[in-house]
């Protein structure tokens, strides 16, 4: 935030020409980017940037494209999947959630953690570290990337990991996006550059970079603080969230959007049925 404002402001400094790039996450800027929210819906992507990536371009392409009108798009992808982080309380299944509050990084995060019991506090990565230790959330539902950045494994001795090969907690869509004006500006050759290495090609590489990272930070972390969620505490919790994603789903509606065309979409792409 160099340039001044704050991170909900962020797509708005690239349409103005505040800032000629700035990579967010749309969800900062609510309402705004209205599609891409079916991509945090709970349970429906994979873990990981590679897998989770894929998924999330393809599902750009498809329908997520009328969100960026007015922005040269260089890339959209995912957090990797967020997990559960407490302090003081292992979760291992839903009753554990039960007067919980805990750090949410979207509308959408939020509503997925009301529906499984907990209290969902919004606020950005940087601020979640310092709440957690003063006590004012017990936690954050946050990818495993930011966990050594944030200093969240220094405020949190638990960390709920889902059974292998089942779709994530939730996501945080992330965005790079650049201002149209500052793109036609430039020279053909330099455009030609840029369009090669954005889109498909930069999705790849943060996916790459990012399941380094995810690999990283889990490998810093002591065995003896993964809280292992079993198949049948999982598919309850997957259950609970059904009222979160028929929710938003009305809300779609409402604002003139096919929401259950949009998770059918996301679903079928992420290969996780209905």
């Amino acid at each position: 935030m160099q340039l001044g404002g704050t991170p909900a402001k962020l797509a708005d400094m690239a349409r103005n020409g505040v800032a000629d790039i700035v990579w967010t996450a749309p969800a900062y800027s609510a309402g705004k980017f209205p599609r891409v929210e079916a991509l945090e819906l709970p349970f429906v992507l994979p873990y990981g940037g590679k897998a989770g990536n894929a998924i999330i371009w393809d599902f750009y392409q498809q329908y997520a494209k009328d969100d960026f009108n007015g922005y040269k798009v260089l890339v959209v992808h995912g957090d990797g999947g967020m997990n559960l982080h407490t302090r003081g309380k292992p979760v291992q299944s839903g009753a554990d959630l039960a007067g919980l509050k805990l750090r949410a990084s979207s509308r959408t995060a939020a509503k997925t953690l009301e529906s499984l019991g907990a209290t969902p506090v919004s606020m950005p990565p940087a601020q979640m570290t310092e709440a957690i230790s003063k006590g004012v959330v017990d936690g954050a539902l946050a990818a495993w990337e930011v966990v050594p950045a944030t200093k969240l494994d220094e405020v949190t001795q638990y960390h709920s990991v889902t059974p292998q090969g089942q779709p994530a907690f939730g996501y945080t869509v992330l965005a790079m996006l650049m201002n149209q004006r500052k793109f036609d500006s430039l020279p053909a050759d330099l455009q030609a550059i840029i369009e090669r290495n954005s889109g498909k090609a930069l999705s790849e590489r943060f996916a790459t970079a990012w399941d380094k990272a995810t690999d990283s930070a889990l490998s810093a972390s002591p065995t003896a603080s993964l809280v292992s969620i079993d198949s049948n505490a999982y598919a309850l919790m997957e259950k609970s969230s059904a009222s979160a994603v028929q929710q938003w789903v009305e809300e779609a509606d409402k604002k003139g959007l096919d929401g259950k065309a949009l998770v059918d979409g996301v679903r079928a792409l992420a290969g996780t049925g209905q």
